[in-house]
């Protein structure tokens, strides 16, 4: 089996708010196996700043991975607990190289065009009337769930806006979930979250930011409104961490970004350990390209969750590989008839 690495640099159709700025590209790293008959593709799912594994060596440690491809994917993954995004690039890349279709990873009535996926509604950050507007699109595009990054323009303006959406729609008519991304400060936190909680929110994800074990746990024991952990859970890779991380805060969920906390395994340990302390959970893509949203939204149906889940980042860019991926409404669907972009000439 021959492997080999390469960059791709996506182009967001339009500049894109966070609370840790604005996002004009995102860089993905894809491995490719390669044998006589057949090839396969997986997406390391870089997020920087963000992401443990942004550092130096992190193309260097790609060149041995496929330099070494020859060990397997249980040693070379045992080996990247450093490198999360690496360790879900690894294991999609395997998963697709032993498929008879490089893009059918975990076969399910979700790849047959059968049943979809409900997904909410990704509001970015930005001035109050282009964030208004963002959400009166996704209203009448039929999303029944959005999620609002918080965080960004001043918290009063924020309250406006959730004012605005509330004097419109009702709890029963629109969930609303908020992203803080650990914007707020532990001595703060408290009095926001109970100025949030006027406007009936589903959830808070990550108030303050992670490492505070103790703030969080108190936050989530006095909280007037469900938070969600998301940030808090990079970088733990050990199970007795996690174990001990959801044991000491106790949060109402646990938000799986794949590319973040180890690909398919990781999340599954995550998964396992929620269900263990009856922790409810949702998973999210991390701005990957259509290759690495198709894995991620694959294994989630595979797990059956509920909830709306945070996969409709795959039409953001200028430059992502076309795929059967498609938006209903407010589902993200599957179109078997549709085939693969050969963008990358594999």
């Amino acid at each position: 089996m021959n492997a080999s690495y390469f960059k791709h640099k996506l182009e967001f159709k339009r500049p894109s708010g966070t609370s840790r700025g604005i996002l004009k590209t995102k860089t993905s790293w894809f491995i490719v196996l390669k044998t006589e008959d057949n090839y396969g593709i997986g997406e390391c799912g870089l997020l920087e700043g963000l992401s443990i594994d942004d550092r130096p060596d992190y193309e260097s440690t790609l060149k041995w991975v496929c330099d070494h491809i020859d060990l397997g994917l249980d040693y070379l993954y045992s080996k990247l607990d450093e490198f999360p995004s690496i360790q879900f690039g690894l294991e999609m890349a395997f998963l697709s190289h032993s498929s008879s279709n490089p893009y059918l990873l975990y076969p399910s009535e979700f790849t047959k065009g059968k049943k979809g996926m409900k997904i909410n509604g990704l509001i970015w950050m930005g001035e109050k009337s282009f964030m208004k507007n963002q959400i009166q699109d996704k209203i009448n595009q039929g999303f029944s769930c959005i999620k609002l990054k918080i965080g960004a323009i001043d918290f009063e303006s924020e309250l406006d806006l959730l004012a605005y959406i509330r004097s419109e729609f009702s709890a029963s008519d629109i969930e609303l979930r908020v992203d803080a991304n650990g914007a707020f400060t532990p001595e703060t936190a408290l009095s926001k979250l109970e100025q949030l909680s006027q406007y009936d929110l589903h959830s808070i994800e990550q108030p303050i930011a992670q490492g505070q074990l103790e703030s969080m746990a108190n936050l989530c024991q006095k909280t007037p409104l469900p938070i969600a952990l998301d940030e808090e859970l990079i970088g733990l890779s050990d199970v007795t961490k996690k174990r001990e991380t959801l044991l000491t805060i106790k949060p109402q969920y646990i938000i799986l970004k794949p590319s973040l906390i180890g690909g398919f395994r990781g999340s599954k340990e995550w998964i396992d350990l929620a269900k263990e302390q009856s922790i409810n959970w949702w998973m999210t893509s991390a701005l990957e390209s259509n290759v690495g949203l198709n894995a991620i939204s694959q294994f989630t149906f595979m797990q059956q969750n509920q909830l709306p889940q945070g996969l409709g980042t795959g039409s953001l860019y200028t430059n992502n590989i076309e795929s059967p991926l498609w938006i209903d409404g407010e589902k993200i669907k599957y179109n078997p008839e549709q085939n693969w972009e050969n963008k990358f000439n594999l």
